[in-house]
C-alpha cells in the first residue's frame, strides 16, 4: 500500500479506538500487527505488551496471535497500539469481583523483586514477602515460574494498586481444617504429634494442623522439673487426648498416658524373694513406704522393720534413708508390694549380752577358784 493510502487509512482511527489485530512479526522491542478489516499495520511497543516488565516481546506474544488492542497514538502513516490497556480494563472488572467475593485463584509468579513477588493478572499484582507464606522465607529465588493460590487483600484501581496474599489462603485452609479436626477429636484418642513449642508449664504439640497442650504433669510418670528436660521442639511424640473444648478451641493431651506405667512388669523387675535397694519416702505409724523405682513404692510393715520390738518406725528409720529390702509379695494389678528389712538382718543372740553374774558370785576371783581346785587334787 502506498504511503498516501496509508495516511488515508490512518485518518480513519482515533486515540482510544478498540481494534483487533493479528501478529505478523515479533521483534525484540516491538510487535507488528495487521489491523483487522484494513491493510494497515500497527506497532505495539514492548512497554505496551504487558502490565509487568518484559525483557523480550516473544515472552508475551507469537506470530499469528489475535489481539485486542487500543489505539494510543495516530502517526502520519502508522498506528501505535497497546495490548496492556485493554488487558488491564478487562482485568480490573474481574479482579473487583474476586476481591468482593474473596475468591481464591491461581496465578504464576512472573518475577521476584525486592520485597516480594510480581504476578501478571492483566494488571500488575504484588505479593509482599510477608504475605507469601505463613512462615519466614529467606530467599524467594526459586519461586519464579511457580503457580500459587492467592486472594486479593487490597485493590485500588485509581492508584493502580493490587496486593495479593498466598498466606491468607494457607491460613484460611488451616482454619477450616482446624474446625474439621475439632469436630472429630474425642477424649481417649491416641495420636502422633510433633512438639511445636515448650513453655514453663508444658509443651504444645501439633496433632495435624491444630495444637494441644501437654501439661507438665502429663509429660512423664516421673516428676518433671522443666518440660525441656524430657521433650524438645520438633520431637515426634505419641499423645492421648484427655479433653476437647470446642468452644475455646483447647485440647488437653498426655504423653504420660501413652507410656508404660511404672508398675508395668513390676513382677519381673521386683520378683518375690529378690533383694533391692530403695529409699524411705514416708514413715507412718504402721510402717515405712520405700521407693524402689520412680513411681513404685512398697510397704515395709512395722513388724518387718526390725527383729527388735519397736513402737514406731521413726525409732530406726528416717525419710530419705537408703535401705535394702527383700520382696515378700508382689501384686501388679493392685499395685502393691510387701517388703521386709528384718529378713536381711541377722537375728540377735538368744542370750542377752548384758547378762550379769549372781550377787553371791560377785567378788570371786579366778585365781582363788583355781587354787581351791589344786588343793582338792593334793588331798
Amino acid at each position: 500500500m502506498s504511503e498516501e493510502m496509508n495516511q488515508v487509512e490512518v485518518r480513519n482511527f482515533e486515540v482510544g479506538d478498540r481494534i483487533k489485530g493479528q501478529v505478523t512479526k515479533v521483534e525484540e522491542k516491538q510487535v507488528i500487527v495487521n489491523i483487522e478489516a484494513s491493510k494497515l499495520d500497527g506497532i505495539i511497543p514492548i512497554s505496551e505488551l504487558s502490565s509487568i516488565h518484559v525483557e523480550k516481546a516473544n515472552d508475551v506474544v507469537a506470530e499469528g496471535d489475535e489481539l485486542d488492542l487500543e489505539v494510543t497514538k495516530v502517526e502520519e502513516d502508522a498506528l501505535i497500539l497497546s495490548k496492556r490497556k485493554v488487558d488491564a480494563e478487562k482485568a480490573w472488572d474481574e479482579l473487583e469481583k474476586k476481591f468482593v467475593s474473596g475468591e481464591v485463584f491461581e496465578a504464576e509468579i512472573k518475577d521476584v523483586v525486592k520485597g516480594g513477588l510480581v504476578v501478571d493478572l492483566g494488571v500488575r499484582g504484588f505479593v509482599p514477602a510477608s504475605l507469601v507464606e505463613a512462615r519466614f522465607v529467606e530467599d524467594f529465588t526459586d519461586y519464579k515460574g511457580r503457580t500459587l493460590t492467592f486472594k486479593i487483600v487490597e485493590l485500588d484501581k485509581e492508584k493502580n494498586r493490587l496486593i495479593l496474599s498466598h498466606r491468607a489462603v494457607i491460613e484460611e485452609e488451616k482454619g477450616k481444617h482446624k474446625l474439621d479436626l475439632l469436630q472429630t477429636l474425642h477424649a481417649g484418642q491416641v495420636l502422633d504429634g510433633t512438639v511445636q513449642r515448650i513453655t514453663d508449664f508444658g509443651a504444645f504439640v501439633d496433632i495435624g494442623g491444630i495444637d494441644g497442650l501437654v501439661h507438665i504433669s502429663q509429660l512423664s510418670h516421673e516428676h518433671v522439673e522443666k518440660p525441656s528436660d524430657v521433650v524438645e521442639e520438633g520431637q515426634k511424640v505419641r499423645v492421648k487426648v484427655l479433653s476437647v473444648d470446642r468452644d475455646n478451641e483447647r485440647i488437653s493431651l498426655s504423653i504420660k498416658e501413652t507410656l508404660p506405667g511404672p508398675w508395668a512388669s513390676i513382677g519381673e523387675k521386683a520378683p518375690k524373694g529378690s533383694v533391692l535397694t530403695g529409699v524411705v519416702k514416708r514413715l507412718v505409724s504402721y510402717g515405712a513406704f520405700v521407693e524402689l523405682y520412680p513411681g513404685v513404692e512398697g510397704l515395709v510393715h512395722i513388724s518387718q522393720i526390725s527383729h527388735k520390738h519397736i513402737a514406731t518406725p521413726h525409732e530406726v528409720l528416717k525419710e530419705g534413708q537408703e535401705v535394702q529390702v527383700k520382696v515378700l509379695e508382689v501384686n501388679e494389678q493392685d499395685q502393691r508390694l510387701s517388703l521386709s528389712i528384718k529378713e536381711l538382718e541377722e537375728k540377735e543372740s538368744e542370750f542377752p549380752t548384758d547378762y550379769e553374774l549372781p550377787e553371791e558370785s560377785k567378788g570371786f576371783q579366778l585365781g582363788e577358784m583355781i587354787g581351791d581346785q589344786l588343793k582338792n587334787l593334793k588331798k
